[in-house]
């Protein structure tokens, strides 16, 4: 089981301190939010969860098929929709840019593949995570 330490840092209202592995980050809310932006926010890290797997898993299948990925680049985006009943939704789009000689069947499959990339698929598989809190001693 892996884990991660989350712990305030007492710098501000909302800093924090991360301990990912041996690891460490920090994490806070932008000033319009009450932080002081010294470092990403939650749904930045979550962000970066999908597109850091999402790249790792396009080099990991286009190693394996011996494709000439020479770059993979993955930007997103997070916001809150409402859908047609009011009902707030998360909404993340992800746009990758592939760099290398790559013809249009192998572009459409490592789309594919993105998909499939183990944080998309704990986002939107049928077995959502879950998350169990209890309080510590």
């Amino acid at each position: 089981m892996q884990t991660v330490t989350v712990e305030e840092s007492g710098e501000g209202l909302y800093t924090q301190k991360v301990d990912a592995a041996g690891h460490a980050l920090k994490a806070d809310e932008p000033k319009e939010a009450g932080g002081l932006d010294t470092g990403p926010s939650p749904y930045d890290l979550l962000l970066s969860a999908l597109g850091v797997c999402t790249s790792m898993t396009l080099r990991m299948y286009a190693n394996q098929k011996k494709w000439d990925l020479k770059k993979t680049t993955v930007k997103l985006a997070h916001e809150k929709r409402e859908d047609a009943e009011r009902k707030k939704f998360d909404f993340i789009t992800r746009e990758i840019t592939l760099e290398g000689n790559l013809d249009a069947a192998q572009r459409a499959r490592l789309l594919e593949i993105a998909n499939k990339c183990p944080v998309h698929k704990t986002l939107t598989g049928e077995m959502r995570p879950v998350v169990e809190s209890r309080l510590a001693g």
